[in-house]
């Protein structure tokens, strides 16, 4: 099978005409895998929710919010990751979705970090009773088959904790400070600097 370019036509559009590719390039070659490290495998593991955004067989897409206890989302190895499906509403957009067109994005953060971090893969939808002994409760499980894994900037991230927007979020009167990741040597004539 011939491996999907990272990113399509419509992405190198914009980054042509924003001016980005070099950046783009730069984070795809270094930041994305198409697996789990430890440390991503361990966010998941702690994870207590994440967004799923799923497509029909018509490419029409939907979004929606999956959470359990810490431990919910299951890595048995670094290229595959569980997660239940629980008693719901009956609709079953996410896992219908799934069974007519298997390819899935997963948007976890953590807001202690904070970290956002992209899982896309290919899912399935078992009812399997040995996969869903390891899910109590559980309806269905879905194995995902990772593609790529990688890190999201996360200057825009509220802090849903006590209430606070991001200092990074543009508004009259206030000029963001330009994000650390910015600032690291290896972004040197990549970015530019607000405050420089």
């Amino acid at each position: 099978m011939t491996e999907r370019p990272f990113y399509r036509e419509g992405a190198l559009r914009m980054q042509e005409t924003l001016r980005t590719r070099r950046l783009a390039d730069h984070i795809a070659g270094k930041y994305v895998t198409d697996y789990l490290d430890e440390t991503a495998a361990a966010m998941l593991r702690r994870a207590d929710c994440f967004y799923l955004a799923t497509a029909d067989a018509d490419g029409y897409p939907d979004c929606s919010y999956k959470g359990g206890l810490p431990g919910f989302v299951q890595v048995p190895h670094p290229g595959l990751l569980r997660f239940p499906s629980y008693d719901g509403n009956g609709m079953f957009r996410s896992l219908g979705n799934i069974l007519d067109n298997p390819r899935i994005g997963m948007l976890f953060i953590d807001y202690d970090k904070p970290i956002k971090l992209r899982v896309n893969g290919t899912a399935d939808v078992s009812t399997d009773s040995g996969l869903l002994a390891s899910f109590p409760e559980a309806d269905a499980v879905v194995e995902v088959r990772v593609r790529q894994v990688f890190e999201n900037c996360p200057r825009y991230l509220h802090d849903v904790r006590v209430g606070q927007y991001s200092d990074h979020v543009p508004r009259p009167h206030h000029a963001p400070p330009d994000p650390d990741w910015k600032l690291k040597d290896e972004y040197q004539g990549l970015v530019r600097l607000r405050n420089s």
